[in-house]
Protein backbone atom coordinates (compact mmCIF):
# COMPACT_ATOMS: atom_id res chain seq x y z
CA UNK A 1 0.00 0.00 0.00
CA UNK A 2 1.23 3.48 -0.83
CA UNK A 3 2.17 5.95 1.89
CA UNK A 4 1.63 9.62 1.14
CA UNK A 5 3.17 12.54 3.03
CA UNK A 6 3.16 16.28 2.40
CA UNK A 7 4.97 19.09 4.14
CA UNK A 8 2.74 21.98 5.15
CA UNK A 9 3.00 25.33 6.88
CA UNK A 10 0.45 26.98 9.15
CA UNK A 11 -1.10 30.04 7.50
CA UNK A 12 -2.37 33.13 9.28
CA UNK A 13 -2.58 35.54 6.31
CA UNK A 14 -6.10 34.74 5.08
CA UNK A 15 -8.44 36.03 2.38
CA UNK A 16 -8.55 35.95 -1.43
CA UNK A 17 -5.75 38.48 -1.83
CA UNK A 18 -3.46 36.53 0.46
CA UNK A 19 -4.23 33.32 -1.41
CA UNK A 20 -3.40 34.93 -4.75
CA UNK A 21 -0.09 36.23 -3.40
CA UNK A 22 0.72 32.81 -1.99
CA UNK A 23 0.18 31.11 -5.34
CA UNK A 24 1.89 33.80 -7.40
CA UNK A 25 4.91 34.71 -5.30
CA UNK A 26 5.71 31.63 -3.25
CA UNK A 27 4.64 28.78 -5.52
CA UNK A 28 2.35 27.50 -2.80
CA UNK A 29 -1.30 26.45 -2.57
CA UNK A 30 -3.65 27.51 0.24
CA UNK A 31 -5.53 24.72 1.99
CA UNK A 32 -7.68 24.05 5.03
CA UNK A 33 -8.00 21.10 7.42
CA UNK A 34 -11.32 20.52 9.18
CA UNK A 35 -13.25 17.79 11.00
CA UNK A 36 -12.64 15.79 14.13
CA UNK A 37 -12.70 17.57 17.47
CA UNK A 38 -10.28 20.34 16.46
CA UNK A 39 -10.93 23.77 14.99
CA UNK A 40 -10.33 24.25 11.25
CA UNK A 41 -6.70 25.07 10.43
CA UNK A 42 -5.47 27.07 7.44
CA UNK A 43 -2.24 25.80 5.89
CA UNK A 44 -0.17 26.17 2.72
CA UNK A 45 1.47 23.49 0.58
CA UNK A 46 4.16 23.53 -2.10
CA UNK A 47 2.44 23.52 -5.47
CA UNK A 48 4.91 21.11 -7.11
CA UNK A 49 4.54 18.60 -4.23
CA UNK A 50 0.74 18.67 -4.57
CA UNK A 51 0.94 18.22 -8.36
CA UNK A 52 3.24 15.22 -7.93
CA UNK A 53 0.93 13.69 -5.33
CA UNK A 54 -2.17 14.06 -7.51
CA UNK A 55 -0.52 12.15 -10.36
CA UNK A 56 -1.21 9.01 -8.31
CA UNK A 57 -4.87 7.96 -8.44
CA UNK A 58 -4.60 6.38 -4.99
CA UNK A 59 -3.97 9.77 -3.37
CA UNK A 60 -7.66 10.63 -3.72
CA UNK A 61 -8.76 7.65 -1.62
CA UNK A 62 -5.87 7.28 0.78
CA UNK A 63 -5.00 8.65 4.20
CA UNK A 64 -2.32 11.33 3.76
CA UNK A 65 0.06 12.45 6.49
CA UNK A 66 0.59 16.21 6.62
CA UNK A 67 3.69 17.37 8.49
CA UNK A 68 2.87 20.82 9.90
CA UNK A 69 5.97 22.26 11.59
CA UNK A 70 6.97 18.70 12.46
CA UNK A 71 3.53 17.76 13.84
CA UNK A 72 1.79 14.97 11.86
CA UNK A 73 -1.87 15.23 10.92
CA UNK A 74 -3.65 12.40 9.09
CA UNK A 75 -6.16 13.62 6.51
CA UNK A 76 -8.12 12.80 3.36
CA UNK A 77 -8.53 14.98 0.30
CA UNK A 78 -12.16 16.09 0.49
CA UNK A 79 -12.27 18.66 -2.32
CA UNK A 80 -10.04 20.37 -4.87
CA UNK A 81 -10.62 23.77 -6.43
CA UNK A 82 -8.98 24.03 -9.85
CA UNK A 83 -8.46 26.99 -12.18
CA UNK A 84 -11.36 26.89 -14.68
CA UNK A 85 -9.14 27.36 -17.73
CA UNK A 86 -5.69 26.06 -16.79
CA UNK A 87 -6.74 23.19 -14.46
CA UNK A 88 -4.01 23.79 -11.87
CA UNK A 89 -5.01 23.38 -8.22
CA UNK A 90 -5.98 26.62 -6.46
CA UNK A 91 -7.16 25.29 -3.07
CA UNK A 92 -7.41 21.98 -1.21
CA UNK A 93 -9.89 20.94 1.49
CA UNK A 94 -8.63 18.19 3.79
CA UNK A 95 -10.76 16.17 6.21
CA UNK A 96 -9.13 14.86 9.38
CA UNK A 97 -8.93 11.06 9.63
CA UNK A 98 -9.38 10.34 13.32
CA UNK A 99 -8.63 6.85 14.64
CA UNK A 100 -11.76 5.23 16.07
CA UNK A 101 -14.09 7.38 13.96
CA UNK A 102 -15.59 6.17 10.68
CA UNK A 103 -15.05 8.28 7.60
CA UNK A 104 -16.61 8.37 4.16
CA UNK A 105 -14.61 8.61 0.96
CA UNK A 106 -14.95 7.96 -2.76
CA UNK A 107 -12.86 4.99 -3.91
CA UNK A 108 -12.15 4.11 -7.57
CA UNK A 109 -13.29 0.84 -9.10
CA UNK A 110 -10.78 -1.35 -10.95
CA UNK A 111 -12.37 -3.74 -13.45
CA UNK A 112 -10.59 -7.06 -14.06
CA UNK A 113 -11.16 -10.04 -16.41
CA UNK A 114 -13.47 -7.99 -18.63
CA UNK A 115 -11.98 -9.28 -21.90
CA UNK A 116 -12.13 -12.94 -20.83
CA UNK A 117 -15.65 -13.07 -19.40
CA UNK A 118 -18.18 -15.32 -21.24
CA UNK A 119 -20.33 -12.37 -22.28
CA UNK A 120 -17.44 -10.80 -24.19
CA UNK A 121 -15.22 -13.68 -25.28
CA UNK A 122 -17.88 -16.21 -26.23
CA UNK A 123 -21.06 -14.19 -26.80
CA UNK A 124 -19.71 -11.08 -28.55
CA UNK A 125 -20.81 -8.53 -26.00
CA UNK A 126 -19.03 -5.51 -24.54
CA UNK A 127 -18.71 -4.28 -20.98
CA UNK A 128 -20.52 -1.06 -20.11
CA UNK A 129 -19.46 0.72 -16.92
CA UNK A 130 -22.21 2.39 -14.92
CA UNK A 131 -19.89 3.57 -12.13
CA UNK A 132 -16.20 4.44 -11.95
CA UNK A 133 -16.10 4.93 -8.16
CA UNK A 134 -18.14 4.19 -5.05
CA UNK A 135 -18.58 5.93 -1.70
CA UNK A 136 -17.40 3.82 1.23
CA UNK A 137 -17.64 4.10 5.00
CA UNK A 138 -14.90 2.64 7.22
CA UNK A 139 -12.26 3.30 9.84
CA UNK A 140 -9.23 5.22 8.47
CA UNK A 141 -6.94 2.19 8.69
CA UNK A 142 -9.34 0.12 6.54
CA UNK A 143 -9.69 2.62 3.69
CA UNK A 144 -8.86 0.78 0.41
CA UNK A 145 -7.01 2.41 -2.47
CA UNK A 146 -9.50 0.82 -4.87
CA UNK A 147 -12.19 -1.85 -5.02
CA UNK A 148 -11.84 -4.63 -7.58
CA UNK A 149 -14.77 -5.59 -9.81
CA UNK A 150 -14.24 -9.13 -11.16
CA UNK A 151 -16.11 -9.49 -14.46
CA UNK A 152 -14.76 -13.01 -15.08
CA UNK A 153 -18.07 -14.90 -14.73
CA UNK A 154 -20.43 -12.34 -16.28
CA UNK A 155 -22.48 -13.45 -19.29
CA UNK A 156 -24.33 -11.49 -21.93
CA UNK A 157 -27.12 -9.26 -20.53
CA UNK A 158 -25.99 -9.81 -16.95
CA UNK A 159 -25.45 -6.89 -14.58
CA UNK A 160 -23.04 -6.58 -11.67
CA UNK A 161 -24.57 -4.68 -8.76
CA UNK A 162 -22.99 -3.11 -5.69
CA UNK A 163 -24.12 -6.08 -3.60
CA UNK A 164 -22.00 -8.36 -5.82
CA UNK A 165 -18.74 -6.58 -4.97
CA UNK A 166 -16.24 -8.25 -2.68
CA UNK A 167 -15.38 -5.62 -0.08
CA UNK A 168 -12.28 -5.49 2.13
CA UNK A 169 -12.72 -6.14 5.83
CA UNK A 170 -14.39 -3.31 7.72
CA UNK A 171 -15.60 -1.51 4.58
CA UNK A 172 -19.26 -0.72 3.79
CA UNK A 173 -20.83 0.85 0.71
CA UNK A 174 -22.82 3.94 1.66
CA UNK A 175 -25.49 3.33 -0.99
CA UNK A 176 -26.16 -0.20 0.29
CA UNK A 177 -26.59 1.04 3.86
CA UNK A 178 -29.27 3.37 2.45
CA UNK A 179 -31.01 0.50 0.65
CA UNK A 180 -29.85 1.42 -2.87
CA UNK A 181 -28.18 -1.44 -4.77
CA UNK A 182 -26.92 0.40 -7.85
CA UNK A 183 -25.68 -1.30 -11.04
CA UNK A 184 -21.90 -1.16 -11.43
CA UNK A 185 -21.35 -2.73 -14.87
CA UNK A 186 -23.12 -4.92 -17.43
CA UNK A 187 -22.40 -6.88 -20.60
CA UNK A 188 -24.53 -6.07 -23.65
CA UNK A 189 -24.28 -6.51 -27.39
CA UNK A 190 -22.62 -3.56 -29.14
CA UNK A 191 -25.17 -1.03 -30.37
CA UNK A 192 -24.26 -1.52 -34.03
CA UNK A 193 -25.00 -5.26 -33.71
CA UNK A 194 -28.30 -4.59 -31.95
CA UNK A 195 -29.34 -2.21 -34.73
CA UNK A 196 -28.41 -4.76 -37.39
CA UNK A 197 -30.49 -7.47 -35.69
CA UNK A 198 -33.50 -5.19 -35.31
CA UNK A 199 -33.34 -3.92 -38.93
CA UNK A 200 -32.18 -6.80 -41.23
CA UNK A 201 -31.26 -5.89 -44.77
CA UNK A 202 -34.10 -6.25 -47.25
Amino acid sequence: MNEFTLNAEARSDLGKGASRRLRRNAGMIPAIIYGGDKAPQSISLLSNEVSKLLMNEAAFSHVITLSIAGTPETVLIKALQRHPAKSFVMHVDFLRAVAGHKLTAHVPLHFVNADSCPGVKQQGGEVLHNLSEVEVSCQPQHLPEFIEVDMGAVSLNQTVHMSDLKLPQGVELVSLTHGSDLPVAAVHLPRVNEAAEESPAE
